[in-house]
């Protein structure tokens, strides 16, 4: 490889591998391997794997979160119902590799913790918006991430109009 690698094509590349593979192939040496360079260009971006770790775990929180939040709120459809389109619409396989990482490091479960939080204040603002009562909606919204996080961590597939069909109820039970 030729050109000189930013910052960025590390942890791009970093969160392609923690996908596939899994935290343990976070790794400078794998890594610079697969990209064709070696590991002196992850240590010219990087103080420590620790450092390169932390900037995985936000541009996660990135993608995972703000991301989507974004794509939602321009969306034209309705926010409940494209957030749940979008969200059991995606392939979660970067979900359940950060929430495997979480059960054996605590800044990837700090990570974690974090975008729960966020992604739980999101749902039950939109609940609220829906004029349910405070309590309904933060109940609501709970329910309705234990659903997402099952969904995720299941790694079942489904066929779209089946999934169609479970989105559609559980938009019917949360607004109910």
């Amino acid at each position: 490889m030729t050109e000189q690698l930013s910052a960025d094509d590390w942890i791009r590349e970093g969160l392609k591998a923690l996908a596939k593979s899994g935290f343990t192939s976070l790794k400078a040496d794998p890594l610079a391997k697969t990209m064709g360079v070696s590991r002196g260009s992850f240590y010219w971006h990087f103080a420590d794997l620790g450092a390169f770790h932390a900037a995985v775990l936000k541009r996660w929180r990135e993608i995972a979160a703000e991301q989507i939040i974004a794509d939602v709120e321009a969306a034209s459809d309705e926010p409940l119902k494209a957030l749940l389109r979008r969200s059991f619409g995606a392939r979660l396989d970067l979900e359940r590799a950060v929430r495997n990482w979480a059960a054996f490091d605590a800044i990837a479960q700090g990570a974690v913790r974090a975008i729960d939080r966020r992604r739980l204040d999101y749902i039950e603002g939109l609940l609220d918006k829906r004029g349910l009562a405070p309590a309904t909606a933060q109940a609501r919204a709970q329910i309705l991430y234990w659903t997402f996080l099952g969904f995720a961590l299941s790694a079942a597939p489904l066929p779209a109009a089946r999934l169609q069909a479970l989105l559609d109820e559980v938009l019917t039970m949360v607004s109910a």
